[in-house]
């Protein structure tokens, strides 16, 4: 087994781990989960041997290879197939020596040893890696130089998966995969014959692949059975019983050290007084929980627009005059929450550009109202941003009108704050910059949400904190998403893009999961919906699938849940500007206290300004407690 023992780890000047231990059986598949910044990345090079760790310990068997997916994928004029195949650096050796080799036995040895690791079916096996990552047989012959960076790091995947080495360290793999690639992966290393430790935000893949799932907090690793949803509920149930514990304990000092306060100084009682402050220092504390602050996606309620919000008509659409999508015949109303799925390079960022506006139609129609308002968020757009800017100076040139008050409650709705809306945007983690452009592209309170991967820099407690905002929210949306758990739950309808169109999907993410791995273990390229269609063009926007009733029935419980909701949205949203204004107020006063001028001027009246001071704070104090209120009422209903 793989060992790490009592490891003391530091990055930067900062402790990421203080006795971390861990194990990893062979053949045992585990998951590394934690916030971002916690110290999972750089665990994963450590048992690499990448970088080095202050003391303990981390033992591989001297047999076991380990390997990750690298950093520097392959980007010369080798062709995919040849740069799969050169990672297996045995085979190639192996080969090359072959060539030249006189000594009969030796020559045996070889041939003996290239039968043993499969190396006559290398290429057929490199194929079908590059298959399930989205590379099609026409592919195989292309240069690597002339690949995305996306693509490039889907090849250093296939090549660490080609290697096949005993230990396998994953780090996120499936943030440059879509919906079918990822579920390849998935399947793919559920046979997978060596040991896997990977570190994911992939909450459907944590419960559907791991057997075990260690945690890194607090610079501890802890160990819990069972996929993501069974650790998160046992944790809950254990942070439940701590906090329970922390407060009978602390209310027994209190009670101890009541008597010890009352008969302390008194002769016939300072012996018991004695004795109960011993059992006040012999008590091990219990440490109070700390709730982590949690992460907010509160969008903006939009203004009503009669249905459909988009209709598209017979419509192509494509680049330098060459169509990707043709035929396209579809709508969205304002209650739809759906799903794009399809294979890498059908068009399924093509339509959502369309629908964005950022691609002109071809041919066709594309109709909307004028007063429809569009939040569009694509994948690479994080990297647009300014980052010598704040959020708040982005806001702002943005919306050149909006008053600093709103622009700063409106950051405050997407958890950011007085000090975070002020720090550059070249600082923020990949998290805070993706929640940073939800809050940006929602200024004007869409009517329709485009999310091209929404999720790909977000943890998964951000992620679970995403989709409950997108339940919560009153328009339509289109998601485009290599996330299982988030499509299921926010989702009620699929459009499938395939062979040139994209058409309604008879079906759910489920049934589309269940027919994808169906048609990957049978060898099949495409995958038939359920009714036969190709999912070409002439497909209806709103067929009447096995289930649509239900799904109508969930849209209409959510819509109720949304304006059951919508006061403590409101009361949370007024409380928080409320507390904005009072904060600045505040300060305003504090700094006039901490002028010298204040107290030289005999006219100033320091008793005024500590009376307006004494208010500011009372203020402050109930808009809180109104705040806390209205959020205590959200969270209830999650």
């Amino acid at each position: 087994m793989l060992q790490v023992n009592q490891i003391v780890l530091r990055a930067g000047g900062r402790v990421l781990l203080d006795g971390a231990t861990m194990v990893l059986d062979a053949g045992e598949r585990v998951g590394l989960v934690g916030r971002n910044g916690t110290g999972k990345s750089t665990l994963l090079r450590a048992i690499l041997g990448e970088t080095g760790w202050d003391s303990g310990e981390i033992v591989v068997p001297p047999r076991w290879s380990v390997a990750t997916i690298e950093q520097e994928p392959p980007g010369g004029p080798e062709t995919l197939l040849e740069a799969v195949l050169a990672a297996d650096t045995e085979r190639a050796r192996l080969e090359a020596e072959a060539e030249t080799a006189s000594d009969p036995a030796r020559i045996t040895d070889i041939h003996t040893r290239l039968a043993d690791i499969g190396a006559h079916s290398a290429p057929a096996r490199a194929a079908s890696i590059l298959a399930g990552l989205g590379f099609g047989q026409e592919a195989l012959e292309t240069r690597c130089e002339t690949l995305s960076g996306g693509q490039r790091m889907r090849i250093a995947l296939a090549r660490v998966l080609f290697r096949a080495p005993d230990v396998l360290l994953l780090d996120e793999p499936t943030n440059h995969l879509d919906l079918d690639a990822a579920l390849w992966l998935e399947g793919f290393l559920a046979t997978y014959p060596g040991s896997i430790l990977i570190v994911s935000h992939d909450r459907g893949l944590l419960n559907t692949l791991v057997k075990r799932i260690v945690h890194l907090h607090d610079r501890r690793l802890r160990s819990y059975a069972g996929g993501y949803d069974r650790f998160e509920r046992t944790r809950r149930e254990m942070l439940a019983r701590q906090s329970a514990m922390h407060t009978r304990q602390q209310a027994q000092i209190r009670h101890l050290q009541s008597f010890v306060d009352r008969f302390r100084y008194k002769a016939s009682k300072a012996k018991q007084a004695q004795s109960r402050l011993k059992m006040i220092e012999r008590l091990e504390p219990i440490a109070a929980v700390m709730e982590e602050r949690s992460i907010g996606f509160d969008f903006p309620k939009p203004e009503p627009l009669s249905p459909p919000l988009v209709r598209l008509e017979t419509l192509d659409a494509g680049y330098g005059g060459t169509p990707v999508l043709k035929g396209v015949d579809l709508a969205i109303d304002p209650d739809d929450r759906i799903a794009i799925v399809g294979p890498n390079g059908a068009g399924k960022s093509t339509l959502l550009k369309l629908l964005a506006g950022r691609l002109e139609v071809m041919a066709g129609k594309l109709r909307k109202p004028a007063k429809l308002q569009i939040g569009y968020f694509a994948q690479h757009q994080t990297e647009e941003l300014d980052p010598g800017r704040t959020l708040l100076e982005e806001a702002a040139a943005r919306k050149p009108m909006a008053t600093e008050e709103k622009l700063r409650a409106h950051l405050g709705r997407f958890g950011f704050f007085q000090e975070r809306s002020e720090v550059k945007i070249g600082n923020l983690s990949g998290g805070e910059k993706a929640r940073g452009l939800f809050a940006l592209i929602c200024l004007e309170a869409p009517h329709l949400l485009l999310l091209d991967e929404p999720s790909n820099h977000l943890d998964v407690d951000s992620r679970q904190a995403l989709v409950q905002g997108l339940l919560a929210y009153d328009g339509a949306v289109v998601i485009i998403s290599h996330d299982v758990h988030m499509i299921e739950a926010v989702a009620d309808r699929i459009w499938r893009v395939a062979d040139g169109g994209c058409a309604a999907y008879n079906g759910d993410i489920a049934d589309y999961r269940a027919e994808l791995l169906k048609s990957l273990r049978g060898g099949k390229a495409q995958i038939a919906s359920r009714n036969g269609t190709t999912g070409a063009a002439g497909g209806t926007g709103k067929p009447k699938p096995d289930g649509s009733g239900d799904a109508k029935a969930r849209r209409q419980e959510a819509a109720r849940q949304r304006e059951a909701l919508a006061p403590a949205r409101k009361a949370a949203a007024e409380a928080e500007a409320a507390m904005h204004r009072l904060e600045e107020r505040k300060r305003a006063l504090e700094a006039k206290f901490a002028d010298p001028a204040l107290y030289q001027d005999p006219e100033a009246d320091a008793a005024a300004l500590q009376r307006a001071l004494a208010e500011v704070e009372n203020e402050l104090a109930a808009c809180e407690e109104r705040w806390l209120e209205a959020h205590e009422k959200l969270e209830e209903s999650r």
